[in-house]
């Protein structure tokens, strides 16, 4: 069986679900490595993966963003950014926009001399990069080696045509279109960092492996071989890009956890409460966003009577303190994957990881999308009828019984086909159709 290098950012979001796929590699035979920071040893020991120590970025978040430790800059950027989901999705967007201009390809040259040294010493057969790890990604280029691409968002973040760019989002939600001249600028604002980026790749490739080919738009760039994406196949997602083969997961949720006394005690709690417990969670960045939370649950505690609530809420637990009683667990962190099989519905930010996993074990959702791909998932969560989208900044306690009666009801009844189809791929599909597309090892080098 083939030796494998998985290369992950620093992102707990991340790092997770690649953590999964090499699990389910190593169940196959595999010979798998789990490349990333030293703050995910733990993930590879428990995936039974050999560990690497690799940093391809200074940004970081390991559970909680603010809880990470990082560079005065990098936290002033993280304040900035969750201002500016306060202002809409459009704005948010350009913030993002404007941040990933400013720090397109942050050391290539250090990350390409990381791989070179990396590759000389592990001789891989091919290698798992995260599609958005542009200097990885680009460095694997540079050095010729074969290579899989992971995209851990959703799948128009592998651009499907000339006219899709990266950060713009390819449907939006109904409560969330933005203004024509709005949505204009931000176009803009997308191409001209496909155009720069573009050329950062296309200088570097012809500095540091001038016999490499042209890596081409530098936001297109991936695997020749295969694009695994952790994502169910729907119909209506844009045609993706001729070349590849394009496995799509479904999800990326390993083997159920069951719950710890704990939480077993305190669910039970709010059983004997409640005939409906809700999971409120936005994701490690935008737990920071109490204000959404607070209207999450104050919708929940005054406007129904047989509702409890779970709520994932970071840094900002002792701000939410007071929300806490009978029918209300606020917590810094909590098992999210393994409390999904236990709560009627979930309220997040439209995230990947949260999506899918709904869709695993069938539970319905308001989605609250905030930023990056938040708003293609959201559409998608619409479309397919599995949850209702709302702005979270114009929410308002009183729309929330409504909301989550009619999750629990109406949508509820038809979450058991999704959750079938969702059973019916995962991590061990993924692994199988990877390691049949990437083929046998290669000759020793």
């Amino acid at each position: 069986m083939p030796r494998i290098v998985i290369i992950s950012p620093p992102f707990f979001s991340h790092a997770r679900p690649l953590a999964v796929l090499a699990a389910a590699l190593r169940e196959r035979g595999a010979d798998v490595h789990f490349a990333c920071s030293e703050a995910f040893e733990d993930l590879a020991a428990r995936a039974g993966a050999r560990f690497v120590p690799l940093t391809v970025t200074r940004n970081a978040n390991t559970g909680v963003a603010e809880a990470t430790e990082q560079e005065a800059a990098e936290a002033a950027r993280l304040g900035e950014f969750l201002d500016a989901t306060r202002h809409g999705a459009v704005a948010a967007l350009m913030t993002q926009a404007r941040h990933r201009r400013a720090d397109m390809l942050a050391d290539p040259e250090g990350v390409l001399a990381e791989l070179r040294a990396l590759d000389e010493r592990l001789r891989p057969d091919w290698y798992v990069v995260d599609q958005l790890g542009y200097a990885v990604t680009l460095g694997l280029h540079c050095l010729g080696v074969r290579y899989a691409t992971f995209c851990p968002g959703h799948p128009t973040y592998v651009l499907a045509g000339p006219d899709s760019y990266f950060g713009l989002p390819y449907d939006w939600p109904a409560a969330l279109r933005p203004d024509p001249r709005r949505l204009a600028d931000l176009t803009a604002a997308a191409r001209e960092n496909d155009d720069a980026f573009t050329a950062l790749f296309d200088a570097f490739t012809r500095t540091e492996a001038p016999a490499a080919p042209a890596p081409g738009r530098a936001f297109a760039l991936t695997s020749p071989d295969a694009v695994l994406y952790s994502y169910p196949e729907l119909p209506w997602l844009p045609v993706p890009p001729t070349g590849p083969d394009h496995v799509y997961a479904g999800h990326m949720v390993g083997a159920a956890e069951p719950l710890d006394d704990d939480w077993s005690r305190r669910l039970r709690r709010l059983r004997e409460r409640a005939d409906r417990v809700v999971l409120v969670a936005l994701g490690t960045f935008l737990s920071a966003r109490d204000d959404v939370l607070r209207t999450v649950v104050s919708g929940v505690v005054d406007g129904t009577d047989g509702t409890a609530v779970v709520v994932a809420a970071g840094r900002r637990t002792a701000a939410l303190a007071d929300l806490a009683g009978d029918r209300v667990v606020v917590a810094p962190s909590v098992p999210q994957q393994s409390l999904l099989a236990h709560v009627d519905a979930m309220v997040h930010h439209g995230g990947n990881n949260s999506f899918t996993e709904c869709l695993r074990f069938g539970v319905p959702a308001l989605v609250l999308p905030f930023s990056s791909d938040q708003f293609a998932v959201a559409r998608d969560a619409e479309r397919a009828g599995v949850g209702v989208v709302r702005d979270p900044n114009t929410l308002s306690p009183r729309d929330v019984p409504a909301v989550l009666h009619f999750l629990t009801t109406a949508v509820r009844d038809r979450m058991g086909r999704w959750a079938r189809q969702a059973g019916e791929r995962g991590p061990d599909h993924a692994a199988a159709r990877l390691l049949a597309v990437m083929g046998e090892p290669a000759p020793a080098r």
